[in-house]
């Protein structure tokens, strides 16, 4: 990944309104790789106050999107898969870890973990990006 790439994405999570709406930190983003973070909120809560699904999702998607639009060219979810492996405790922080583990022309393949502060998995996902040929258009910005 070129500086620029790098840069450029860094920007445009500063001003991206869902992940800050969360509370999603970026901690690392390099090529087909990505960290970030998110500590837990009761306003995350399920009816049965555990943290919900979907937040632990929103946590890994974003990874999945800093680690598969890398490489400066668009790339978007054509699949993911996940799985729940224990609730996280109230008000934790988690961390999703997405890791590229193939990647052709057309496709990538990731692989991404979600822990807690003690190292606990809370997630785990398989996911598939579709990768266009057009560059990221914000890198013009």
């Amino acid at each position: 990944m070129t500086q620029t790439t790098l840069a450029a994405l860094r920007k445009r999570f500063e001003g991206e309104p869902f992940a800050k709406a969360v509370g999603i930190r970026l901690l690392t983003v390099a090529e087909g790789y990505a960290l970030v973070e998110m500590t837990c909120t009761r306003e995350m809560e399920n009816i049965f106050s555990m943290v919900h699904g979907g937040a632990i999702f929103t946590l890994l998607d974003e990874a999945f999107q800093f680690a598969c639009n890398s490489h400066g060219t668009v790339a978007v979810a054509l699949n993911v898969n996940v799985t729940y492996h224990r609730a996280p405790e109230p008000e934790s922080t988690l961390q999703a870890e997405a890791k590229e583990t193939h990647r052709t022309r057309k496709t990538a393949s990731y692989q991404i973990l979600v822990r807690d502060e003690r190292g606990r998995l809370i997630a785990s996902c398989q996911a598939l990006a579709y990768r266009r040929e057009n560059r990221l258009p914000f890198l013009e910005e």
